[in-house]
């Protein structure tokens, strides 16, 4: 039987952190503050958007939240953005994907300031992640990082398994623990034969978006296994990518959903914002 990385316990700790260190900064005149761009009614996103009001709130951090309807242009939703490089109480930025048809996403997300870029996104932090020197980590994967360390497992040599390609999670996700010395495997849709690679695998990161997809016989015993996935069943219930029931017998260490990565997402945000508060006050002083 695996053993539960609990996804709700690391992150309050990461948050307390956070916390208190927003409370130095203020103390030194240096506030803290998250702007979120919603454009549509996406019901998942609103979710998201509530939930990160929520925790900034929690923590101290300066909270704007922008609620655009979905016929925005991408020449508006620019000059929101451009608006938002200029603030002074935003040392933040993170606007919600998916966007609308009509809005290009890339264009967006290279608009934002890369020092205020805290999902990531942008080509420049997207760069210095490949090199290795980077300001910001995308949410999900630094969380991810967290969690697979709070196993105590060290990744140097071990066989790292990513099930999806993504820019959000699979790619990124692959060059951090590259960074820690892992040999990786980028697994995708075109993959032969995944179960044969899979099951191979001393670390399995599932993020491939399809409910259940992971099952017992492609996991080696004792593995690490972290999943992405949150997909809704007709019934209405949650579900991972990993078929939870049967892998929880094979692995030796699994994160549950819900309750395992998302958290995580989420304080890696915050703690991101921080970060990048500390970046552009030291510019600022310059």
């Amino acid at each position: 039987m695996s053993q539960l990385i609990d996804g709700k316990k690391i992150s309050a700790q990461v948050k307390e952190a956070v916390k208190q260190e927003v409370a130095t900064l203020k103390q030194q005149g240096i506030p803290v503050g998250l702007a979120v761009v919603l454009v549509g009614d996406d019901p998942a996103s609103k979710v998201y958007v509530g939930s990160k009001k929520r925790t900034c709130e929690e923590l101290g951090i300066h909270s704007e939240e922008y609620l655009l309807p979905a016929s925005t242009t991408e020449e508006e939703l620019l000059e929101l953005v451009k608006k938002l490089n200029q603030s002074t109480t935003v040392n933040g930025i993170l606007v919600q994907l998916p966007l609308p048809k009509q809005i290009n996403e890339e264009t967006i997300l290279n608009a934002i300031d890369p020092i205020k870029d805290v999902d990531a996104f942008h080509p420049y932090n997207v760069g210095k992640i490949m090199i290795g020197d980077f300001d910001f980590l995308p949410c999900t994967p630094a969380g991810i990082m967290d969690l697979i360390a709070s196993t105590g497992v060290d990744l140097t040599g071990k066989q790292c398994v990513v099930i999806g390609r993504s820019n959000i999670v699979g790619k990124p996700m692959a060059m951090l623990m590259l960074h820690q010395n892992g040999t990786v495997t980028i697994c995708h849709s075109k993959t032969q034969n995944l179960k044969e690679i899979t099951s191979k695998a001393d670390v399995l990161i599932a993020a491939v978006g399809k409910a259940n997809f992971v099952t017992a016989d492609m996991v080696k015993p004792g593995a690490v296994v972290i999943d992405v996935g949150m997909n809704r069943l007709e019934n209405g219930k949650l579900c991972g990518d990993v078929k939870y029931d049967e892998v929880q017998e094979a692995a030796g260490y699994l994160t549950p959903v819900p309750g395992g990565v998302g958290p995580m997402t989420i304080a890696t945000l915050m703690r991101n914002t921080v970060t990048a508060a500390k970046l552009q006050h030291k510019r600022n002083q310059k």
